[in-house]
């Protein structure tokens, strides 16, 4: 089923009432954690309809601006952004969700916040332009994946108003639309439907995929084996056949005493899960 997940809008101020910070988007985030009797389950955080920004701060050519929300049950998301001579950029992104939400986490062996850090740079936006991105980008970590899209962000806004130039990601091409946002189910569709580039051509014929041996480990013991090619056959306005290379790919994931997930980052934007 497809989860639904409301838009986060911060419109933050500096001593002057002025903007300084805004930003408008969506996110969610499948998190893999262990239950009470061991098994590994992943589960889906969304945002609430009630978000505050506390702690969010303006940032100046010394000191980064930051973005910083909390939501549900004791949830909370940041991310920062820093100024370089004419571009700002955001890097680091933190989550801290709550196992004692019983309604996201209802078996967690692990009680109590977890924080996860991660430095991700995006790509450098001019100052006194907007970021704008619909398509869906995709961070994963210590068995996280966070989601965004339909983006809308300027920070260290100039004079109080939010710019109407816009900087578009990469992702977005002029016939594309804002992508349904993904769930556990429809990761790896979303991913690469949202992220492989336009085909003007006729695309040459795809070899056999490469044969990759992926392996996961429980403490010093392999519990998940998967000896496989991979290839992913894309519906957009053209066929699409992309094969996974196994040099490229990193298998992480986790085994629990019922169950075991397998995920596969090929680099590319392309997120495989078993």
């Amino acid at each position: 089923g497809v989860f639904q997940s409301c838009a986060v809008e911060v419109d933050i101020k500096d001593a002057s009432n002025a903007t300084c910070l805004y930003a408008n988007w969506m996110m969610r985030f499948l998190i893999t954690y262990e239950s009470n009797n061991g098994d590994y389950k992943t589960t889906t955080l969304n945002l609430s309809s009630s978000v505050t920004h506390n702690g969010s701060v303006c940032g100046n050519d010394t000191q980064a601006a930051l973005v910083a929300v909390q939501f549900g049950e004791g949830h909370s998301w940041s991310i920062n952004f820093t100024k370089n001579n004419e571009t700002y950029q955001g890097d680091f992104f933190t989550l801290t969700y709550n196992t004692n939400d019983t309604a996201v986490f209802p078996d967690a062996k692990r009680k109590g916040p977890v924080t996860v850090l991660v430095k991700d740079t995006l790509h450098p936006v001019q100052l006194n332009t907007v970021l704008v991105c619909h398509a869906s980008y995709f961070i994963e970590a210590e068995n996280i994946t966070q989601i965004f899209w339909n983006v809308t962000v300027q920070a260290f806004v100039q004079n109080g108003t939010v710019s109407k130039k816009e900087s578009r990601c990469h992702a977005d091409t002029p016939t594309s639309v804002p992508t349904v946002p993904p769930t556990t189910a429809n990761v790896t569709t979303a991913s690469t439907t949202t992220l492989s580039p336009a085909t003007t051509t006729s695309p040459k014929p795809v070899e056999n995929p490469d044969t990759g041996n992926y392996s996961l480990k429980s403490g010093n013991k392999t519990c998940f084996l998967a000896t496989v090619g991979l290839q992913l056959n894309v519906s957009q306005d053209k066929p699409l056949l992309i094969n996974i290379n196994p040099k490229t790919t990193i298998a992480d994931g986790a085994c629990g005493n019922t169950t075991a997930t397998l995920k596969l980052n090929d680099g590319n934007s392309t997120l495989i899960g078993f």
